[in-house]
């Protein structure tokens, strides 16, 4: 699983990278994990609204900090 946090690196953005770590271990996904930090890029990935969140080259949240508890609930659907 790839697993993109895009965003420009506020505290916002650095929450949420922090919370897909959590729920990534928390699950036992060993994902590739990035943070996209160019602002060209966002909208190559479809992204308008910051901080988001990527997996497989879909945008699975935008525009909010998900909380660990969501991210797992994303991340076990996906996985299926």
């Amino acid at each position: 699983m790839k697993i993109q946090v895009v965003g420009p690196g506020c505290p916002r953005c650095q929450a949420t990278e922090k919370n897909v770590f959590n729920a990534c271990a928390e699950l036992g996904i060993d994902a590739d994990i990035s943070h996209v930090y160019d602002v060209k890029e966002f909208a190559k990935l479809g992204v308008k609204i910051t901080p988001a969140i990527v997996v497989d080259g879909k945008v699975v949240v935008s525009g909010k900090i998900p909380t660990v508890e969501e991210l797992k609930n994303i991340f076990s659907e996906l996985k299926k």
